[in-house]
């Protein structure tokens, strides 16, 4: 007889992901994410000691792949810092920024996820910085820009205004244009 298949860890974490992203910190619960997932609770045990094992994890994941992993990507593409930023922009998708605030609003009532979400934007302004600071020589400057640039990445998708003639798409390129001259 085959040993029982174990649902992967990296199942649980992403369904763990997509269920704070959906409800927030509070919406991570082990019975629905094991009914999501098609499996009893007890495959849980397997991966993580507890809940908040798994909300470690989760956060641990959620850095990376929001923050170190886009970094590592742009970075291996070999771009100027210019198109960096506008590849930046491409890939900042709905679902990544739903994550993203979940956790902003889940920092709100927990000090251990504001110190990692403060790390975690510290890091993003960063890395900001070296692409605006290759092209634009004042530090003023290059701070403002980063900014618009962030505040732009993260408010952009709850702005409901239309633009005339004008797509979301292009408005966004006509302001990214624009920090980046």
């Amino acid at each position: 007889m085959a040993p029982p298949l174990r649902t992967p860890r990296r199942k649980w974490i992403e369904e763990g992901l997509r269920a704070l992203a959906a409800g927030g910190p509070d919406a991570v619960r082990i019975e629905p994410l094991a009914q999501a997932l098609g499996v009893t609770r007890g495959g849980f045990y397997w991966h993580f000691e507890d809940r908040r094992a798994l909300l470690e994890e989760m956060l641990d994941t959620w850095e990376r792949a929001t923050t170190e992993q886009v970094i590592e990507r742009l970075e291996s593409e070999g771009q100027d810092a210019r198109a960096k930023l506008r590849r930046l922009f491409a890939l900042t998708s709905s679902s990544v920024l739903m994550t993203d605030l979940a956790v902003r609003d889940w920092s709100r009532r927990e000090q251990t996820v504001a110190e990692r979400l403060r790390r975690v934007d510290n890091r993003r302004m960063e890395y900001l910085r070296s692409l605006f600071g290759a092209f634009c020589p004042d530090e003023d400057d290059v701070e403002a820009r980063c900014m618009l640039a962030f505040s732009l990445l993260i408010g952009n998708h709850f702005i409901a205004a239309d633009h005339d003639t004008r797509s979301r798409a292009d408005v966004l390129e006509l302001a990214l244009r624009r920090l980046a001259a």
